[in-house]
């Protein structure tokens, strides 16, 4: 192996894993907030690459029109999705497996609605961007460099919004203790809401920016879905910077081990991992342990 091409796996691995990290820090957010295991995220994420594959690709709108119109329809979605069914269940005694099998059930139901208005046919987007920056022997397409901009950029804003404005303070607020919150004027209901329209919106940036590169089909929210939950436990649940943090290390991980290995193993990876980490670690690189 030349050493232009581990460092062409090893930048792979690095973008990936910035795709990652926003979906982890999607599902951080929410589990951090409500404490509650999304398992329609993975769908949510599903339904951004359509949304970009329908609006960019068969309607030929500008691609930054078309993932904005994706992240903000996403982002509706989800936000009636909580109203409908995990604000009603959390009002509830024994909330915390009902809003999983909730979420599981949502997922199903995304995932069929796609299926029929779409088709089993695995969906290609062009390149927002195309060429290829090339440095010497070192080549990388441009898609790929901004996707990595990108998801720099929103995680910045992210981080800005949650340290520094009164919405961010209100969802840390919540996180700690919705109850004493409430009795200072801040509206969890409302806050929880917001959160998970917020998630989603995040996997949906991860789909509208992947979708040139990876298929878009109804089954594509799974393994990210499955990724997302390996960088949560990672981090640590509920963190959003840990989250940011396993999202990039899983993705250098796996981009020098199925170098040395192949594709083959990159779940085993993944999860051999995350092991290792529940053995080592098990509250994670930024989570708190537990007394």
């Amino acid at each position: 192996m030349t050493l232009t091409l581990f460092l062409e796996q090893l930048v792979n691995g690095i973008i990936l894993g910035s795709m990652y990290a926003i979906m982890g820090a999607g599902l951080a957010l929410i589990y951090g907030t409500m404490r509650i295991l999304n398992f329609a995220h993975g769908e949510f994420y599903m339904l951004g690459g359509f949304f970009v594959f329908f609006l960019f690709a068969q309607q030929g709108l500008h691609p930054v029109a078309a993932v904005a119109i994706a992240v903000a329809g996403v982002a509706l979605i989800a936000a009636v999705v909580q109203r409908l069914t995990v604000s009603v269940l959390l009002k509830r005694e024994g909330w915390a497996f009902s809003t999983i099998a909730a979420t599981l059930g949502v997922s199903i139901f995304l995932q069929n609605l796609a299926l029929a208005l779409w088709g089993e046919r695995f969906q290609s987007v062009p390149y927002f961007v195309e060429g290829l920056l090339q440095v010497g022997d070192f080549r990388l397409p441009w898609q790929r460099v901004l996707i990595f901009a990108v998801a720099v950029a929103v995680m910045a804003v992210m981080a800005y919004v949650l340290r520094y404005t009164r919405f961010g303070w209100a969802v840390r607020a919540t996180a700690q203790d919705p109850e004493a919150a409430a009795v200072v004027g801040v509206p969890a209901a409302r806050i929880h809401t917001m959160t998970f329209a917020l998630g989603a919106a995040l996997a949906a940036v991860a789909a509208a920016l992947l979708a040139p590169v990876f298929a878009v089909n109804p089954w594509m929210g799974l393994p990210l879905i499955i990724k997302a939950f390996v960088v949560v436990v990672l981090g640590g649940l509920g963190s959003f910077p840990g989250a940011i943090a396993g999202g990039f290390l899983l993705g250098i991980v796996e981009a020098v081990g199925i170098t040395l290995t192949s594709s083959e193993w990159r779940d085993v990876i993944a999860f051999g991992m995350m092991i290792a980490f529940l053995w080592v670690r098990p509250w994670g690189l930024f989570g708190v342990k537990e007394r």
